[in-house]
């Protein structure tokens, strides 16, 4: 097995166990908390799947971003949840229940959301885009439905063995994905320059704050379903938008370096709103782990 088949597997291990440490702390009703709350539900599916995608369409199009990179921020933004965002949002302050049950769906709906928002894109830039459901059902199914699944079966069997096995796996998780990533990094980081001054940096930090805003202002009158929708809609499973570009751009090194450039900016430009929302959410404690809704 080559170096590279190496680090994209335990790229690949690490998401399946940081989703198996959240499946360890969540149970059936966190998974399935949209199907109760299908108003939730439409907003956040706006936000993610339909005003996202044209915000970042727009924001390559002002820019004249290279076609490849236009492609790979606009196939981050159709993207489900990542599974290191679950673990961030709980930290500063949102739902529990709600990102679980919000990292579930938008999984799940990738399937099909996916290959035809694609197809759709391919009919406005007039470029044959296409994937197939079948292969995003095979990476959602392997990095967040089937780890997530078992992670809750195993609380639902061994609740007290889940809660001492999930913080165990989180960092390991944890560690095996910063170690991974570091040589990735390494050898994307002189394509990620070249995209640094030609548009693409001031595209992406655009993105991300559009993309707060428009979930803080979907996330409905409850804060912490606010901060759920803002960061989910800021941020992406990146694994999903380079499976996009690699079936559609197999040769091409700019788009797969501009979804890293997008992943490391949109952290960093986004880490002031989550400390903002931790910290609203500490000033609002009610009693011991409860926080208030407000308006």
């Amino acid at each position: 097995m080559s170096t590279t088949a190496i680090i994209m597997l335990a790229i690949k291990v690490s998401l399946a166990l940081m989703v198996l440490g959240i499946g360890l702390q969540s149970t059936p009703r966190d998974a399935t908390y949209l199907l109760r709350h299908p108003a939730l539900y439409a907003r956040s599916f706006l936000a993610m799947s339909v005003l996202m995608p044209l915000l970042a369409l727009c924001l390559a199009v002002t820019f004249s971003l290279h076609p490849p990179v236009t492609l790979a921020l606009v196939a981050l933004t159709l993207a489900p949840v990542p599974p290191f965002l679950p673990s961030r949002v709980m930290r500063a302050g949102g739902d529990g229940s709600y990102m679980v049950g919000l990292f579930a769906a938008a999984s799940l709906a990738s399937i099909v959301v996916v290959p035809l928002s694609l197809a759709l894109l391919g009919a406005v830039l007039a470029m044959p885009l296409r994937i197939g459901p079948g292969a995003i059902a095979k990476l959602v199914g392997a990095s967040v439905l089937v780890p997530l699944g078992l992670g809750i079966g195993i609380r639902q069997l061994a609740p007290t063995a889940a809660e001492r096995a999930a913080k165990p796996a989180a960092l390991l998780a944890a560690i095996v994905l910063v170690a991974a990533l570091i040589p990735v990094l390494m050898k994307t980081w002189p394509a990620m320059r070249a995209l640094i001054g030609n548009g693409t940096l001031v595209a992406i930090i655009g993105m991300t704050l559009a993309g707060l805003g428009v979930g803080h202002l979907l996330g409905g009158p409850d804060r912490d379903d606010r901060t759920v929708l803002a960061l989910a809609t800021a941020m992406r499973h990146p694994a999903v938008a380079i499976a996009i570009l690699t079936a559609n751009f197999p040769d091409e090194k700019l788009a797969p370096a501009a979804v890293l450039l997008a992943l490391i900016v949109g952290a960093i430009a986004s880490a002031p709103y989550t400390r903002w929302s931790k910290r609203r959410s500490e000033r609002q404690v009610v009693g011991p782990g409860k926080l208030p809704s407000v308006a």
